[in-house]
């Protein structure tokens, strides 16, 4: 049994297909150097036989970061977990949490509910074939499973393999008539059954995940369990990430969104002179300016410009003036205002 030590996940930004790419990565970076990262999901037999440098690259900026697989062959997983270690990564997870069809029928994801044992095969397979954490992400269950059941199964089977570390992300996955996306709002969240499975387990590393919006929420759950993910939020409102260092870390202060975009830009040349499209980066940008003035301009600057051929750095800058022009027209309505009526 190879016991590891738990790495780091008092705040970590959750995987999200086809969103948190190596740009998206970069990106949130630039915003917080203590989140921990994942990659999107990665599958066994992509790795094994696929471009490795198209689906497991990196930039150095982005650890810790870890990759997170699909699978459930054991050997299978210990080799894909080898591969990772030799690419630098900073965990392996292996994901237990998926709903989607084409998943299911590869007998990975959330169904892996159902097969404790297999998963916590695949996860000594794993922890025995590297030095670096290997992790689970779960759903408290699937279908018409006993959520507290089938999670402290699935909790215990691994722990009893070596695994210390598990995200469960706090609702059941119902398989048949659900969507993925519906999967991620419909079903109920059951966040107190979390955190008695702390309880029960005080020796595990729990990471609580599912509907969590705020900082207010993440204090109340980090009186419970160990650590919280993040997704959508985070990408949605990339912003968020700039005030998790000082809220979580004590960090001096925030990251701003302009800060944050200057931080960024480096990367961003660097990859356009290495022949990345523009879109491939600004894409995960959009949201930065959340709540600003000139939000709307920025969106549609960094949507409409970044397209335009042969277009580069030069439209962030356009998208950055029109937000600080609205900032300056916003200040100067209120100044006038505070005239007017002290008049």
């Amino acid at each position: 049994m190879n016991l590891q030590k738990p790495p780091r996940h008092t705040f970590a930004v959750a995987p999200l297909m086809d969103w948190t790419d190596r740009h998206c990565r970069a990106f949130h970076r630039a915003l917080t150097k203590e989140a921990l990262l994942y990659t999107e999901m990665v599958t066994s037999r992509a790795i094994i036989h696929g471009d490795r440098e198209k689906l497991l690259g990196y930039s150095p900026v982005e650890h810790p970061v870890a990759l997170q697989i699909g699978g459930s062959d054991p050997a299978e997983l210990a080799a894909c977990a080898k591969i990772a270690q030799d690419w630098g990564y900073d965990e392996v997870n292996l994901n237990c949490g998926c709903p989607s069809e084409r998943v299911q029928s590869g007998s990975f994801g959330a169904c892996l509910m159902r097969e404790p044992q297999l998963v916590a095969d695949c996860m000594q397979a794993m922890a025995e074939a590297v030095t670096l954490p290997v992790t689970v992400k779960c759903r408290i269950g699937v279908d018409d499973q006993d959520e507290e059941a089938a999670l402290f199964a699935l909790v215990e089977s691994c722990a009893a393999a070596g695994v210390n570390t598990f995200i469960v992300h706090a609702r059941k996955a119902w398989l048949k008539g659900l969507s993925p996306k519906e999967n991620r709002d419909i079903p109920p969240l059951n966040y107190s059954l979390v955190y008695a499975l702390k309880r029960a387990h005080p020796q595990l590393n729990i990471i609580i995940n599912g509907g969590i919006t705020s900082f207010e929420a993440i204090d109340e759950h980090l009186m419970h369990v160990d650590g919280v993910m993040l997704g959508r939020t985070a990408y949605q409102e990339p912003a968020f990430l700039g005030q998790v260092d000082r809220r979580l870390f004590g960090a001096a202060g925030d990251v701003g969104p302009f800060e944050a975009l200057e931080a960024y830009r480096p990367y961003m040349q660097a990859q356009l002179e290495a022949g990345v499209s523009l879109p491939a980066m600004t894409r995960h940008m959009l949201g930065i300016m959340h709540g600003l003035p000139g939000a709307r301009a920025f969106r549609r600057i960094m949507t409409v410009e970044s397209i335009r051929d042969g277009a580069g750095i030069e439209v962030l800058d356009m998208a950055i003036a029109a937000v600080r022009d609205a900032i300056a027209a916003a200040e100067a309505r209120r100044e006038a205002y505070a005239a007017g009526a002290a008049q």
